[in-house]
């Protein structure tokens, strides 16, 4: 009946089961358990049933248990079931407990041969069992059977890998007798799991209908595919008997007849069988218990460590004791208060490593999509020299202006100032949308209180969107200001004076091509484009000037590539027929490549210098006045000039107009203000109702935490320095063992009871409470433990590899 002195452990642990389950699987899934894994028609069901001596379980074709069985087997004066789920009603009829099962299946998965991970408890008292609790998972499937799920095979294995992969989980592996071991499913999950093979437990069931003339010996003692813990044979009701009423006690008396009469077991009858295996489940799963409670203890307290804080301030909350609900908004509000500034600030004790959020965000928006706002609007060079055209033109009128006027350079610029007020209210936007999620973020934290939840977003929710109509008008008026007076003293722009003629169009090597040899052929110099001159220096380094030719009344023309050219030339002449270059009538230039040349060509055409002849049957109209051209030039550098200090004010001021007017505002206003409105609706009261979400949270966590202070304490009252029965060693010992006492590996199994402890494991003997071996047989009559006399022909009688 187990190993004395821990006895209490199997329902100690059915008293943890109890009192976890409350609180969920994922506790009871950590317990000490042994789980029943097979394929269909292994026999599971029928091992189970041989246990209670009852006929309990559902029966029929296809996938049976479809939820997890939990079996507790409490040895008890009385016979009666009972389930978790129906607490208080004893089942004395043991049909009405296979009705309840199929009843409380059907709740949850249907009858469409579903399957659900949430167990059934099951608790059967009766003088004819051990204490133990065993798992019934759903046998292994591997084709879906009518309307379930395509994906069956892959549910039923993860359920089982569930519990399998757990440490402290035996596993009772099943596997008929009439099937090729190597293929067994239930082993293969096992040793996936338990590569050693010590949790695992093999069961070998349908002896009777194997083949005639084979037998299973090999693998019962323990030669073919070996466990640590051994193979148990067992032989189950075959289905003509379960139709025929065939009662569990007469079968297990025709199990133990097969096994003293079959020629290949009967060696070994006494180590095989339902009761036997019931035995050494008992004993393994008491040591086993022993052995994993310590970590279990250590993983309660560390739950219990986790809820501590918080279960402890449930039980001082009251909800209703009005000075706690005061308390409690007060608390509620000073945190949401630090969250949102720490979310702004970026000083969070939880910093996400995966999006952006809060001050980040806010961040980007200032130093990189409000820039690039500001950047789309001034990208478009074509259209803007349109415009400074029309407004020279216009500023003009009938005359002929000889001088830059600077009324459309005033007129461009205020047009352009403007236009940032489109970029600034998007900002303005973005920032206001980063703060509304940012509260959002915060809020969450007081999804506990619906009403204050919902007030507090209303209240705050309304402060962004007055502070954010301030700062828009705010930064309506910051652009009026600039659009008001233009500030051409700035010292930043370039203004109307030499230096706003020199702005450069473009630099680049050139050669002069029809300078003659005598005085010095053709050359490379540094050529230097602006408004209103062509210069060219020695070198890049620009400080010896060779010459600077004015772009009045210029105009150029292709020149025809030469036959040994590699160059790609262009010539510059005056319309007036004077010299371009000393006496030189024209100045032809070359570049290396089409592409150059083409840019040369756009770059002349901006500063004023057109082609002799334009395609078409007409010049444009922005390309009739050369001097309109230059007079364009000169207006859109200035343009530019002065726009990139309102460029960079504009970035500068907006993220600094932002910060003060909205975002320290808000918090100012959730630090300082937001308590007192909140006070001030009068509802105080009405605000600290929970949400029913949150009712059950509390009585969960007071649960489980009252569940995990029980297990803890229910540990603390077993004391687990017992004896116990050592494992038998690994299989690499087993050869070493076979060196040492000189021993074939199947000689060695047939002995392995009656061998010195300290050659089987390697440390000293332990006590153990077990009964007694025989010892290794020597010639002549032995005196069996009885003291009888034994006869010599029995010597080769052997005891099977005897799991502990």
């Amino acid at each position: 009946m187990g190993n004395r002195g821990m006895e209490d452990l199997i329902p100690l642990v059915n008293r943890l089961r109890d009192a976890l389950s409350s609180v969920g699987e994922r506790c009871s899934l950590h317990l000490p358990q042994i789980a029943v894994v097979g394929g269909q028609s292994a026999g599971k069901s029928s091992v189970l049933e041989n246990f209670v001596g009852r006929d309990f379980l559902p029966r029929g074709s296809g996938i049976v248990t479809r939820r997890p069985l939990i079996l507790q087997l409490l040895s008890d004066n009385t016979e009666y079931g009972e389930f978790l789920h129906c607490q208080g009603k004893k089942f004395t009829d043991f049909d009405e407990i296979r009705k309840e099962i199929e009843t409380e299946t059907h709740r949850l998965t249907g009858s469409n041969k579903a399957i659900s991970p949430v167990p059934i408890h099951l608790r059967i008292h009766s003088p004819h069992v051990l204490n133990l609790t065993l798992v019934d998972l759903p046998g292994i499937t591997k084709v879906p059977v009518g309307d379930q799920p395509t994906d069956i095979e892959y549910q039923v294995r993860d359920m089982i890998m569930q519990y399998i992969c757990k440490e402290n989980c035996l596993i009772l592996a099943v596997t008929p007798a009439n099937t090729d071991l190597a293929n067994s499913d239930a082993l293969k999950l096992a040793k996936d799991v338990d590569p050693q093979g010590l949790r695992t437990i093999g069961v070998i069931t349908k002896l009777d209908l194997m083949d005639e003339g084979t037998n299973a010996r090999q693998i019962l003692e323990n030669k073919l595919l070996p466990l640590r813990r051994g193979y148990i044979g067992v032989v189950n009701r075959s289905q003509k008997d379960i139709d025929g009423k065939k009662d569990i006690k007469e079968a297990l008396r025709a199990e133990k007849e097969f096994f003293l009469s079959h020629p290949a077991y009967k060696h070994m009858s006494e180590k095989m069988g339902t009761p036997y295996l019931q035995r050494i489940l008992n004993q393994q799963f008491t040591n086993h218990i022993r052995d994993t409670l310590p970590a279990f203890r250590s993983h309660l307290q560390s739950q219990l460590l986790a809820l501590k804080k918080e279960a402890e301030d449930y039980m001082q909350f009251n909800p209703n004791d009005p000075a706690r609900r005061t308390k409690t908004l007060l608390q509620l509000v000073q945190r949401f208060a630090v969250d949102f500034e720490k979310l702004i600030e970026g000083s969070g004790d939880k910093v996400d490593t995966v999006n952006l959020s809060g001050g980040a965000k806010i961040n980007r928006i200032f130093h990189e999509r409000f820039p690039y706002e500001l950047i789309k609007i001034g990208s478009d060079e074509g259209k803007l020299r349109t415009e400074i055209n029309y407004a020279i033109r216009n500023t003009h009128g009938v005359r002929t202006g000889l001088f830059t006027p600077d009324t459309a350079f005033e007129a461009i610029v205020k047009k352009q100032i403007s236009r940032l007020k489109g970029p600034c209210v998007k900002f303005i936007d973005m920032v206001s949308q980063e703060l509304t999620t940012t509260l959002y973020q915060c809020i969450d934290k007081l999804s506990s209180f619906p009403k204050l939840r919902d007030e507090t977003e209303r209240i705050v929710t309304t402060e962004i969107r007055e502070l954010e109509t301030k700062c828009r008008d705010q930064v309506m008026l910051l652009i009026d200001i600039q659009v008001a007076y233009i500030n051409t003293k700035h010292e930043d722009f370039v203004g109307f004076n030499n230096d706003a003629l020199l702005i450069v169009i473009r630099k680049g090597w050139l050669t002069i091509n029809n300078i003659g040899i005598m005085k010095g052929g053709a050359k490379e110099y540094w050529f230097i484009l602006s408004a209103e001159n062509l210069s060219w220096f020695k070198d890049d380094k620009e400080k010896e000037k060779k010459y600077m030719l004015p772009l009045d009344n210029l105009k150029l023309r292709d020149v025809e590539k030469g036959f040994m050219s590699s160059k790609y030339v262009f010539a510059i002449f005056n319309t007036e027929l004077r010299n371009v270059y000393k006496d030189y009538k024209c100045l032809e230039l070359a570049c290396n490549s089409q592409e150059e040349l083409d840019s040369w060509k756009a770059s002349l055409l901006r500063a004023g210098v057109y082609p002799e002849k334009v395609a078409g049957n007409g010049p444009p109209e922005n390309l009739s006045n050369p001097q309109l051209e230059r007079q364009v030039e000169t207006i859109s550098n200035l343009v530019d000039s002065y726009m990139g200090i309102i460029y960079k004010t504009v970035r500068d001021l907006m993220p600094k107009t932002m910060m003060h007017l909205m975002i320290n505002s808000v918090k100012e206003f959730i630090s300082s203000e937001l308590l007192a409105q909140l006070y001030a609706l009068g509802e105080c009261s009405a605000l600290m109702d929970e949400s029913p979400e949150q009712q059950q949270h509390r009585v969960e966590v007071l649960q489980k935490h009252a569940a995990l202070k029980e297990a803890l304490a229910a540990i603390g009252e077993i004391s687990t320095s017992t004896c116990t029965t050592p494992l038998p060693p690994p299989m690499d010992s087993l050869k070493q063992i076979c060196t040492t006492y000189h021993l074939s590996f199947s000689r060695l199994l047939l002995l392995l009871p009656s061998l010195p402890k300290t050659a089987a494991s390697g440390k000293p003997g332990i006590r153990s409470h077990a009964p007694p071996v025989p010892r290794v047989p020597s010639a002549g009559p032995k005196s069996s433990p009885n003291g009888s006399r034994q006869h010599t022909s029995q010597q080769n009688r052997t005891p099977a590899l005897v799991p502990r």
